[in-house]
């Protein structure tokens, strides 16, 4: 018997818990949110990627009910929540400021909400005690925020929105005020409560590494509009346009003409001097139709000697290089003028790196290396 595989979104016969649909949010002239149509279910972990400006706040303010939509609907468990006030929908949302009163304990901090709904002492107990110890804060609950860190801080707002057990939480850029390092660590706690409460979350972030990391699935947002939805690996390896293949990590895109040489195979005339470049694809491409290959600088291997029965190899000359300590890129120069970036993984000191400034390379990748674009 195989074990099922958390993804509703593929389940015909799953509800969504969040449903938008043709939504559309406009400020005046300005259209923020433009025609959005999107179902998000329970139990994921739903990250909303984009630049400032993009839409992904405003989207996540509606949800909140903070504003409204100008058209279309907004579903939560099937009810349309457009009239319903935001202190009455099963919905928190966590600021980035985190936005705890300085005056009051933490455990006052997270019984604040719950003795606005006056429920009995006796449950206020129980449940700030069960937020305490799922945040790991419960040394620390008779401490003012100013006397605790940036992290605990930001566990101890996540645990005031948990504490009244929403089937929605909306975090805003959460771990935005907190350095490298701490982030990293806080990414892998918040998904570890996230898990073990079973709470629907969506992040709104501009930070791809996050979103990539803490995701069930994520939705690439530019001008109001999803421009894909998929888990972190799809957006990652099989992006849908050339928008999304630059604006998620580092990637090369070469612009050519397609034509078609065999089975799902495609010849990519890219330069007058240089051969044509091989590539496979699913997607449909006429001959001569014009296309952007987008390749990942990992997946292409440089080298002294010309590779053997490579099926894309080029000549250039490194032009620069970015030590990142844990890997190298390199920046290699064509003798069409292009510059294409390859990584290789610093398993040696770098006193023995193979290739520096100057060298002549190699730089070779497989026929299915990278994504066929057509836009």
């Amino acid at each position: 018997m195989s074990i099922p595989v958390f993804a509703p979104w593929d389940d015909p016969l799953a509800h969504p818990l969040i449903q938008f649909k043709n939504v559309s949010k406009r400020f005046g002239q300005f259209t923020a949110i433009d025609d959005l149509t999107i179902d998000i279910f329970e139990r994921e972990f739903f990250a909303l990627l984009g630049p400032s400006g993009c839409g992904k706040t405003t989207l996540m303010r509606m949800l909140a009910g903070f504003e409204a939509p100008s058209e279309g609907q907004i579903l939560l468990a099937g009810q349309d929540i457009a009239a319903v006030p935001p202190n009455l929908r099963s919905v928190n949302m966590m600021f980035q400021s985190y936005a705890l009163f300085p005056h009051l304990s933490i455990w006052d901090n997270i019984a604040f909400g719950l003795r606005r709904e006056r429920l009995p002492k006796d449950q206020i107990e129980e449940r700030v005690t069960e937020m305490l110890r799922l945040t790991r804060m419960e040394s620390f609950a008779r401490r003012k925020p100013h006397q605790i860190s940036g992290g605990q801080r930001q566990r101890v707002a996540l645990a005031r929105s948990l504490a009244k057990a929403p089937k929605l939480l909306l975090l805003d850029e959460p771990l935005g005020a907190l350095d490298k390092k701490l982030r990293q660590e806080t990414q892998f706690e918040l998904m570890d409560i996230q898990e073990k409460t079973g709470t629907t979350f969506v992040i709104v972030t501009h930070d791809q590494e996050e979103a990539m990391t803490v995701a069930s699935r994520v939705a690439v947002m530019d001008h109001g509009k999803i421009v894909q939805v998929a888990t972190p690996d799809k957006i990652y390896e099989e992006p849908n346009s050339v928008y999304v293949a630059d604006f998620i990590g580092e990637v090369n895109i070469i612009k050519g003409t397609a034509k078609p040489d065999g089975e799902a195979s495609f010849a990519v005339t890219w330069s007058d001097t240089a051969p044509p470049l091989t590539a496979l694809s699913q997607t449909t491409f006429s001959a001569d139709q014009d296309c952007h290959l987008a390749i990942r600088p990992e997946k292409i291997a440089i080298s002294a000697d010309k590779p053997e029965d490579a099926a894309n190899a080029v000549q250039g000359k490194v032009l620069d290089i970015a030590y990142l300590g844990n890997i190298s890129t390199y920046h290699v120069e064509l003798p069409t003028g292009a510059i294409i970036k390859a990584q290789t993984a610093n398993t040696r000191r770098i006193s023995r790196r193979a290739f520096t400034w100057e060298d002549t390379v190699w730089l070779s990748w497989t026929a299915s290396a990278g994504v066929l674009l057509a836009n």
